[in-house]
This record gives C-alpha cells, structure tokens and sequence, in this order.
C-alpha cells in the first residue's frame, strides 16, 4: 500500500489539507478541469521560479491562487510584471477574476516537490545521478529532516534500458498515519529521454493535541479552634 497511494491523500483530513478548498455540486466537472488548466499555466509559465505547491480557493464569483514559491523575487518581477502577466494568462484560461497571493517558502530543503526538482535540473545537467541523490538527501538531513526516501526511474547513465535506482536515510514510516511525510515528483528531461525523480521526506510525527479538562476542586476554610 505505501508503494500505491499518494502520501498526502493517505492523511487528508488528519494531518494534511486540501490543495484544492471549494465545494460544487453542479459544476464540479468544470471546477476540477479549471483547476487542473490554471495548475498547468503556473507550472509552465514559472519554471525557474521554484514553486513547491498552488492551492485554489472559490470563495464566490472569483478565484483565488495561493502560490509558494523559494524564489518570489523571480515570479514577482521588476515592478510587478511578471505577476501582471502571469495573472492575465490566468483569467484568460478560466475566464474568472483571478486573485493572485505569493508566498515565500522559507525552507526548500523540507519541501518534497522543490527537491525533485533540483535532482531532476541536475540530471538536466548531465551530473551523475548517485552524485544528485547523495547531495540532496545530505542537504535535507542537515536541514532537520528526520528521513528521506528518493527514487530515480528511467535510463539513467545513457543506459538503453531503463531501471530504478533508490536512495533512503533515516526513518521512513509511510503507514504510520500521524507521520508528516511529503511527496513531490519532478521530471528530467535528457537527450536519452525523461528519468522520473519521485521524492519522500519525513518530517517528524504530527501528534493531536488533547483537550486537558481542568478539575478546579473547591477548598473550603476550616476556621481553626482555640
């Protein structure tokens, strides 16, 4: 099972959120086409802008894009920009007004999604993928990862069959529920094709916090006898 289910939506609702916060019942067929659209334009339109994860809302008649991202400086732009014209592709996919929030992610070395795709621009780059691997789970480690887990899958070293090469440090516990584990997947796109860099990082357990019913006893003064 920890090999066939999405990490994140094995926890929903316990210890992981929607990505995707609005409810439909009639157009939830155009909603969900929508989404995937406005997902597909920030992917290609900010591709050296570090984006880890979009969540979208529906609050009424308009749409709102919640984009994290290492590198806001570059999605931003001189004055603006490239947030002006990455907003005009949007409401030009969906047809709805689009308000656009940036925010930064402070540690990209715990964001899944952020890691696959350095590994995956190295590989772009034509460095060996072991090098790749050993370097980014060393830099998750140090920053305070408690596990990593990372799976190269295609024709790596120019091989003419592809195999699957893995790299794991530290716990990895993909059925413990109340684990805090985030997944990313990234492509590398090579002369000998694309090698898939599937990504797990275990941040620590995430335990609910217990209501403490308070027992006040009441003390009543005993006047004391001579």
């Amino acid at each position: 099972m920890g090999q066939k289910v999405h990490p994140c939506g094995f926890r929903l609702g316990i210890n992981q959120d929607w990505r995707a916060k609005w409810y439909a019942e009639k157009n939830y067929a155009r909603f969900l086409l929508d989404d995937l659209r406005l997902r597909r334009v920030v992917e290609q339109k900010c591709l050296g802008a570090a984006v880890a994860q979009v969540e979208i809302e529906r609050p009424g008649d308009e749409v709102h894009l919640i984009v994290y991202s290492a590198r806001p400086g570059i999605l931003i732009g001189r004055g603006g920009q490239n947030v002006e014209a990455l907003k005009s592709d949007l409401e030009e996919v969906s047809g709805d007004k689009i308000r656009l929030t940036i925010r930064e992610v402070e540690h990209p070395e715990f964001e899944a999604s952020l890691v696959a795709q350095s590994i995956a621009g190295r590989l772009e780059e034509r460095i060996p993928f072991r090098r790749a691997m050993r370097q980014a789970s060393f830099r998750t480690l140090q920053a305070g990862a408690k596990g990593i887990k990372i799976m190269c899958k295609g024709r790596l070293g120019g091989l003419e069959i592809a195999r699957t090469e893995n790299l794991r440090q530290g716990q990895m516990p993909l059925h413990k529920i109340r684990a805090n584990i985030d997944y990313g997947f990234a492509e590398a796109h090579t002369v000998m094709g694309r090698i898939g860099v599937k990504v797990w990082i275990y941040k620590g357990d995430i335990i609910p916090k217990t209501k403490e019913k308070s027992a006040t006893a009441e003390t009543s003064e005993v006047p004391q006898g001579t």
